[in-house]
């Protein structure tokens, strides 16, 4: 297990290519699960866990790694399966989130694979929304369904959505906005939903980079100006189909809507994520997810741009 990882800094290079590596692992039975290596740090043995009272029963304890101490939740309980044993025989993986580091306790790990999200398609409709997949993929023929962490830390950890003392956003003319928003988590859609409404902007809520340059695209062809339809794309990076970076190349390339203001809005942690907001002439890149701190910056944002 050890050095599967150990090339995890070069594969940023992935980014932007509309490209993205996957580490499939087991919880139980044959079905296979995955995330994005991008928000992996570390997979070890799972060590010994400290309990922690009237804690949610998918946090198994804490764990304390290289002098830190994590919670450790069970990605099986998580989702409704079967507990897993935290016994060293099993695994944990250790991620970042939305600016926390936390290890999710797995059965086994299977292998990383190098995918184009092209071919990550958003699941199944009549899967229903109590379900905690994102979006699903075949890797030699066997379906991996992309756990939706972000609902995961939700149901676990909570989320605050609430302004405090939340003003009406208009434009310099006293006009309502409405904003584009790409993500392809029910959750991360829902708090970025939610915040705006707060603040009085309206919504129009897309689940993948396709699906908002396929709007985009209808509403040009139309001779619909999108920089005044929309005073603002709020997009996810990871999504199936295409991802946030490739979605804003595709826009800044084509002159009737270029200049629409693009703010990308992601759990993904790295300073590449600069580096690439500037590459594909993003705006502005934003961690998820803290109400106060995504109205702010969209004030900032919107400010320079002369819109408000």
């Amino acid at each position: 297990m050890a050095g599967i990882l150990d090339q995890v800094d070069k594969r940023t290079n992935l980014v932007g290519e509309n490209r993205l590596e996957i580490l499939m692992f087991r919880l139980n039975g044959r079905q296979i699960f995955g995330i994005n290596v991008f928000k992996v740090q570390e997979v070890l043995s799972c060590p010994r866990l400290t309990n922690i009272p009237q804690s949610h029963p998918a946090t198994r304890g804490l764990a304390t790694i290289r002098k830190k101490t994590l919670p450790v939740i069970d990605l099986a309980a998580a989702i409704g399966q079967p507990p897993i044993e935290a016994s060293p025989e099993h695994l944990i993986i250790i991620t970042e989130y939305n600016g926390t580091v936390q290890a999710f306790l797995v059965r086994a790990i299977e292998r990383i694979v190098n995918m184009n999200w092209k071919d990550i398609k958003a699941p199944p409709k009549g899967i229903g929304r109590n379900n905690y997949v994102t979006a699903v993929t075949n890797v030699d023929d066997n379906l991996v369904e992309i756990i939706d962490v972000e609902k995961i830390l939700s149901e676990i950890m909570g989320e605050d959505m609430h302004l405090e003392n939340a003003e009406e956003l208009l434009d310099k003319d006293g006009n309502k906005m409405t904003f584009l928003i790409a993500d392809d988590s029910l959750v991360a859609r829902n708090q970025v939903e939610r915040t705006l409404k707060q603040i009085g902007v309206n919504c129009v809520v897309t689940t993948t980079g396709k699906e908002a340059l396929d709007i985009l695209k209808a509403k040009v062809d139309e001779g619909i100006d999108v920089t005044k339809e929309f005073s603002l794309l709020i997009s996810d990076i990871e999504m199936p189909e295409m991802d946030g970076y490739t979605l804003t190349s595709e826009i800044r390339a084509d002159v009737r809507m270029k200049g629409l203001n693009i703010m990308l809005h992601s759990s993904l942690s790295g300073g590449f994520n600069d580096n690439m907001t500037l590459k594909v002439k993003a705006d502005k890149f934003i961690p998820k997810f803290q109400a106060e701190g995504l109205v702010d910056e969209i004030k900032k944002l919107l400010a320079e741009k002369g819109v408000i």
